[in-house]
């Protein structure tokens, strides 16, 4: 979710279950309203299951909430209940929270992530938690990504999709079923602009405004007018002109050009 308070970034409003300290403001309450959370010039913030993270405007990234995984990044699996500066990476330009685990695109390309691995979703060529952030294996040039359950995404300069983690429902998009540690391309997608990650399934925008999705469908949330999951993309039917998609749980959002909302699945 990107700021809009100008260059020098905003102060984040958060609400609802802050069980773990994920809305940060310094408490453990539950907030029905928006209250500040303690974390200024912020220019873009992202929700993990119960963990929330925010990129300042110097390029660093902050976390708070539940770090039972360490999905915080601050070395431990402490809880907080206000931001902490994840360490170890600097000139980040994007971010994105997984159920218990976090991702970061620096301004060189590479990504990096923190946090539960149990499935291979951190991208390291392994399934073992990491409490502060460790490289991607082999992915270069990223422009964006995206953080499911347990799966991640990732969209590069040259338009390509890579994938990695869990695969149970076809998430990754590479025609199987099996658990990457360590990307894996997405097949037949090229010329796409930005992808978003449910539980178990995967969307990705093309630049010619088509949505395809890919993975788990037992509510229709891959709109291709069926209930069948997929191990490789579909198009979304009935959608054109899209110019940004985004997905929950089971269900799947696209906003078009002409400022109207899509959605489809439960």
């Amino acid at each position: 979710l990107p700021m809009h308070s100008g260059a020098q970034g905003g102060w984040p409003l958060a609400w609802g279950d802050s069980t773990f300290g994920q809305v940060g403001d310094g408490s453990a309450a539950a907030r029905i309203t928006p209250v500040q959370c303690l974390m200024r010039n912020t220019l873009s913030v992202a929700m993990g299951g119960n963990h929330s993270l925010a990129r300042k405007n110097d390029g660093t990234v902050w976390a708070w909430g539940r770090n039972g995984s360490g999905q915080i990044g601050d070395g431990t699996t402490v809880d907080r209940n206000v931001p902490v500066m994840v360490g170890g990476i600097s000139g980040i330009v994007a971010v994105a929270a997984g159920d218990y685990y976090s991702l970061a695109v620096k301004s060189d390309g590479t990504v990096w992530a923190w946090g539960g691995n149990d499935s291979g979703q951190l991208g390291n060529g392994n399934t073992t938690d990491q409490l502060s952030p460790v490289a991607v294996a082999g992915l270069t040039d990223v422009v964006a990504v995206a953080a499911g359950y347990a799966h991640s995404i990732a969209v590069r300069l040259d338009g390509t999709v890579w994938a990695w983690g869990r695969n149970t429902t076809g998430q990754l998009g590479d025609g199987t079923t099996v658990n990457r540690t360590s990307p894996v391309q997405v097949t037949g997608l090229s010329g796409v602009i930005a992808v978003g990650a449910g539980a178990n399934h995967s969307l990705a925008l093309k630049s010619d405004g088509t949505v395809w999705a890919w993975g788990n469908n037992d509510y229709g949330q891959l709109g291709d007018g069926t209930t069948t999951s997929r191990t490789a993309p579909v198009q979304v039917t009935g959608l054109s002109g899209a110019a940004t998609v985004t997905a929950g749980t089971y269900h799947s959002l696209a906003v078009r050009s002409d400022g109207t909302v899509w959605a489809w699945g439960c």
